[in-house]
């Protein structure tokens, strides 16, 4: 368990906890609680959902549910239904498929799958728009669920169980969702290199009252030919102030 992921699941069991011991805990319990831990706003929010779920305000539910496409709430209907044979597990059973699985026992293992999958689409909630579509989230929240279940022997308590499994399954959204950000950055600047190799060989182009190599813009603007290249198979060969026959 690396030190993060240890150290939010220490924090959410003290007020887990608190919670039981006192009877509710309030937003600025959780806020000052996580205070100085790298949670982005996502995570923290999840950890509020996850604390007082049984007080969530109606219209903080419908806010999140407005940020959903029709295809989105219809897709996770559709995915909760089929989630509703799953039968309710009480605390007691929990913990002790919980110390059964930290052995490593498989039929334990799968047992806590049944009992976390409704888990996956209340965490897809949180990440949506962001740039990865529902069912991607909530594919990848299923894999993070399948093998959470399998390494809760690093954790000290049983107790601390769905803590990890929680902290493990937004771990896996917030990596997709950082992966597909990487990807849009790379796609923008691949967008603005077609368009820098474009603009210079027009503007060389209109100097010289002719069609231009690609030597020529290497000669003129320093670039490595495997920047011109790349821009100008991009475009299908679609830059028509270069000289393809000549290159």
């Amino acid at each position: 368990m690396d030190n993060l992921q240890k150290e939010f699941t220490k924090r959410l069991e003290r007020l887990t906890e608190k919670k039981k011991l006192e009877g509710e805990v309030t937003g600025k319990d959780i806020e000052l609680e996580f205070e100085g831990l790298d949670l982005s706003d996502a995570q923290l929010e999840i950890a509020k959902n996850f604390l007082l779920s049984d007080k969530v305000d109606d219209n903080d539910n419908k806010d999140k549910s407005d940020l959903l496409t029709e295809e989105e709430q219809a897709y996770l209907k559709e995915y909760e239904e089929s989630l509703s044979f799953l039968e309710e597990a009480t605390e007691d059973e929990i913990i002790g498929h919980t110390i059964a699985a930290m052995s490593g026992d498989r039929t334990a293992q799968q047992k806590l799958i049944e009992i976390y999958l409704p888990l996956v689409p209340e965490i897809a909630r949180m990440y949506a728009q962001q740039g990865v579509y529902i069912e991607d989230l909530v594919g990848e929240g299923n894999v993070a669920l399948t093998r959470g279940v399998t390494m809760l022997d690093v954790i000290e308590k049983p107790e601390e169980g769905k803590s990890y499994i929680t902290k493990f399954i937004m771990d896996a959204m917030e990596e997709a969702v950082s992966d597909s950000l990487d990807e849009d950055a790379r796609g923008q600047k691949a967008v603005e290199a077609v368009n820098e190799v474009a603009d210079k060989a027009n503007e060389l182009s209109k100097e010289l009252n002719r069609k231009v190599t690609v030597e020529e813009i290497m000669k003129e603007t320093g670039w490595d030919k495997e920047k011109i290249i790349d821009a100008i198979l991009m475009t299908g060969n679609k830059i028509e102030s270069i000289d393809y026959e000549e290159n």
